[in-house]
Order: structure tokens, then C-alpha cells, then sequence
């Protein structure tokens, strides 16, 4: 399986082999491949820039805060200090996880595959959250799934951070079946994501602009994540527009008979 990072890089056969059905010049080939080369390479080198970036600010935050209680001791509330210390320590180690999820092979011999009920586990993770806006269920019993529980779980927990992000209102889980597949359904009443920003919203460190006036925590990390897990499991991932006005995120499974 292919991982994220991989997955810069396969432009270059997909153009070679383009080049060979549209020219027998070696030379045209040859600069196929380098350029289609020099692509990958860029691409990887934004990777490396944008998580760096989104690495060193609760870095930078946790530096800022240690050096001010040591120049400062007498002014420095100990307590307050410890919390904001340790809310960047948190939002560095998520950002961590969740760049070592996109970076190795997925859903490998050592995951626990099981046979389970998607309803239920959707139910039960809903219900064990706080969210902003709370969460409309609309689930069917007996849509059956084999999968990995744990990366379930963390593909739902990106759909639902990035509703909570978007919504005004109303967040509407739903999970069905249709055309012989499992269908888990994410949508929300925010502001619609426009074709261009359908395109490239499964990209990693993706940010909506709307998504950032209301959480600055959020690296863009999570839809990206959502769709790895679904391409793991034999399935696939995509959005439209939600019947409620904002967006709706689809996750399809091979339904287990």
C-alpha cells in the first residue's frame, strides 16, 4: 500500500508511460521523466515545509512561555504556566501522530481486523464527545463492515472535528447502505466547499479559510487521514454538497454480506 508521502511521487510512471503511447523519441521520454521527477521532488520538499511549519508554532509557543518564567520567576503563576505548556506539548504530539499515520503502510498484519456493526460504532463515539454543536444520528443497524476498529474511529473523528469547524447549527451523521456498499455520512449547515475547494481538500494541511477563523488549533491533517483509512480498507472518500447547505462528507466501505 501506498502512503502519503508515496503518493507525491507517482506522477513520474504515470507520465512515462503517457509519454510512451504519444512519442517513440527517446529524448521526449527522457524529459518526460525529468520533469515528471523534479515534480515529485517539489512536492515532497512542500510536504517536509509544511510540516515543519505546522511543527514549530506550539514549539515556538512552548519556548516563549519557558523563557518568559525564566527571566520572569517572580511574575510567573506556576499553575498557568504548566497549562499552556502542556496544551502545546498535546497539540505537538497530535500533530506527530498523526504525520507518523500518513507516513507508514496502513492497516497492516498487526491490526486487529474485525467484523463489526458501523452503526454502533458510530453511536458509541458520538456519544462520547463534547462537541460544540451536537450531533444529529440518523444510523441503520446491521450494516456490518470488516475493518480495523481503532482507524475507524480516528477517520470519524476527522469528519466530525472538521464539521464541528465548519457548522453553523447542525452536524448530521448517517450511516446506511447503498449500491451494495457501507456508506458513513458526515454533513454539515456551514458554508459550502466550492469545486475548486473539492479538488484539493483531501490534501495534507488543508485549511479552509473558515475552518481557521474558527479553530487555530487544527493542523489540515485530518481529512487527509479520513481518506488514507478509507483507500486501507478497500474503500473511498468523497464530498458534495450537504442537503442542509454546507458539506457532506461520504466514507465508502465494502458492505460484509
Amino acid at each position: 500500500m501506498t502512503t502519503q508521502m508515496e503518493r507525491y511521487s507517482t506522477s513520474v510512471a504515470d507520465r512515462c508511460a503517457h509519454c510512451d503511447v504519444l512519442s517513440d523519441c527517446p529524448m521526449d521520454r527522457r524529459a518526460c521523466a525529468v520533469a515528471a521527477g523534479q515534480e515529485a521532488l517539489a512536492r515532497q520538499l512542500q510536504f517536509v515545509a509544511d510540516a515543519s511549519h505546522e511543527l514549530r508554532s506550539p514549539v515556538t509557543g512552548l519556548r516563549v512561555e519557558l523563557e518568559e518564567a525564566v527571566m520572569h520567576p517572580e511574575e510567573t503563576d506556576l499553575h498557568e504556566l504548566l497549562q499552556r505548556a502542556l496544551k502545546n506539548v498535546n497539540r505537538l504530539e497530535g500533530i506527530v501522530a498523526d504525520l507518523l499515520h500518513l507516513a507508514r503502510p496502513r492497516a497492516g498484519a498487526s491490526d486487529r481486523w474485525e467484523d463489526l456493526d458501523l452503526a454502533d460504532l458510530v453511536r458509541y463515539e458520538v456519544l462520547r464527545r463534547s462537541d460544540r454543536i451536537p450531533v444529529r444520528l440518523r444510523l441503520t443497524s446491521g450494516v456490518t463492515v470488516h475493518a480495523v476498529p481503532v482507524q475507524l474511529v480516528r477517520a470519524l473523528t476527522g469528519l466530525l472535528d472538521n464539521a464541528q469547524r465548519h457548522a453553523d447549527r447542525l452536524v448530521e451523521v448517517r450511516v446506511h447502505r447503498r449500491d451494495g456498499r457501507a456508506e458513513l455520512v458526515v454533513a454539515d449547515d456551514g458554508e459550502e466547499a466550492g469545486q475548486a475547494d473539492r479538488d484539493w481538500i483531501f490534501e495534507c494541511f488543508t485549511r479552509l479559510d473558515s475552518a481557521r477563523c474558527r479553530d487555530k488549533e487544527g493542523a489540515g491533517l485530518g481529512l487527509a487521514i479520513a481518506r488514507e483509512i478509507a483507500q486501507a480498507h478497500h474503500g473511498c472518500m468523497g464530498v458534495r454538497r450537504s442537503a442542509v447547505g454546507g458539506a457532506c462528507f461520504v466514507l465508502r466501505l465494502p458492505l460484509l454480506v
